[in-house]
């Protein structure tokens, strides 16, 4: 229940039975009340990978539509010129990347980039693969650069493969809604599906950073959601996060990070499953095999650097299996009389949740403002001065707006 009064009103104010100095438009006991602001330090350091727009562009072992080419050509064409090699690179999207254990593609795609149609010319097997199978798709679509550059990617992303051109790998996440939170590192020289996110970080500490609570917290926060699965936008959940200093460089994020990823890498390799299936454990109330009791521990200590980092050593978290949600109806859409998997997750108490949210809302606030200054001295350091207007002053009769 949330009672609201019109106009000044003096305290003591109270919040979820607890007297608070403030109550935010969040419903938090500290923080501000605006939407989180866009922070120039994030700026290109989050995008979308490539939109092809014809899966004619693409070699896949194993796919049944008839227009993707088979991995048995790929590897004729590149026996016949090896030249090929130098267009035809992996492709992966948050599939492979959330169901391998390893990560590993299974695509190769056609990538002539910016190349002119003269150029692109130079391997004309492939250019002629493009032709037969992308062209009649293309010469439908109401975009004009889509039609008349039809061997072309529709999204090439030229920003996205500048940032990570002397990254040795690159950290990703799904674009589009997905069951659990996870990122993942991934080797540069690839075309990335524009169904993930990519960020030129390749540090452990930054992977720390990004794949632990706090983080997450604030993502499921900001971010948007489908049905009860998160879509991780970076606008919203990467752009107005409020990074740490050094997070890509910290030594105790960069140890906890490694001890993490190496240990559920290891582990997604042991039992032949990827990251949909080992946080489907990880949050599985009734899952205690050593190794999930492990990566739940780990997990717990990247939190613990994280925190530390931030300077807030008096946060003591503690997790417990709590529903995102109470539902009304516990039996299956499908029907059946089955009954639907209830929604648990190993998180924070709300409480706590709630605690650190209001403490990156304040800390959002002050990067802004601090940024606002920074900006506003240096163009006033590099424009001259100009003449103040005297504003003119108004007829007696007209009347004040307010």
């Amino acid at each position: 229940m949330v009672h609201a009064q019109k106009g000044p009103l003096a305290g003591p104010f109270f919040l979820d039975g607890r007297s608070v100095p403030v109550i935010t438009a969040y419903l938090f006991h500290a923080g501000w009340s605006d939407n989180p602001a866009l922070l120039q330090a994030n700026t290109n350091k989050s995008f979308q990978g490539s939109i092809l727009l014809g899966m004619g562009f693409t070699f896949d072992s194993e796919a049944n539509d008839c227009a993707a080419n088979s991995e048995v050509l790929m590897h004729e064409l590149i026996a016949k010129d090896s030249r090929n090699t130098q267009i035809i690179r992996p492709f992966i999207g948050w599939e492979e990347v959330a169901n391998s254990p390893i990560h590993a593609h299974r695509r190769y795609a056609i990538d002539f980039f910016d190349k002119p149609l003269d150029e692109a010319a130079a391997w004309p097997d492939l250019l002629e693969i493009v032709r037969r199978k992308v062209k009649p798709e293309r010469d439908h679509q109401k975009r004009d650069a889509n039609r008349d550059r039809w061997w072309q990617y529709a999204e090439k992303r030229p920003g996205l493969y500048r940032s990570i051109a002397s990254c040795r790998r690159v950290l990703v996440t799904a674009s589009q809604a997905m069951t659990q939170y996870a990122f993942a590192l991934l080797p540069s020289g690839m075309i990335y599906s524009s169904n993930l996110n990519v960020f030129p970080l390749e540090s452990y500490s930054a992977f720390c950073t990004i794949q632990c609570r706090v983080h997450e917290a604030w993502a499921r926060f900001q971010g948007s959601t489908l049905k009860d699965d998160l879509a991780y936008t970076p606008s919203d959940c990467f752009e107005t996060y409020p990074f740490t200093s050094d997070f890509e460089s910290d030594p105790k994020l960069e140890s906890a990070g490694q001890a993490y990823h190496d240990f559920r890498a290891a582990l997604m390799v042991r039992n032949n499953e990827g990251l949909t299936k080992t946080y489907n454990r990880f949050h599985d109330a009734d899952e205690r095999s050593p190794d999930i009791l492990k990566l739940r521990e780990l997990h717990a200590a990247m939190d613990r650097a994280v925190l530390d980092a931030y300077g807030w050593i008096d946060l003591m978290p503690t997790c417990e299996f709590l529903l995102d949600y109470e539902e009304d109806e516990d039996e299956d859409e499908s029907g059946g009389g089955r009954r639907r998997k209830k929604p648990w997750r190993y998180r924070w108490p709300d409480d706590f949740r709630d605690e650190v949210l209001a403490r990156l809302l304040e800390l959002n606030r002050q990067r802004a403002e601090e940024e606002r200054l920074s900006g506003a001295a240096a163009e006033s350091t590099a424009s001259p001065k100009r003449a103040r207007k005297v504003p003119r002053e108004k007829p007696s009769d007209q009347p004040e707006m307010f």
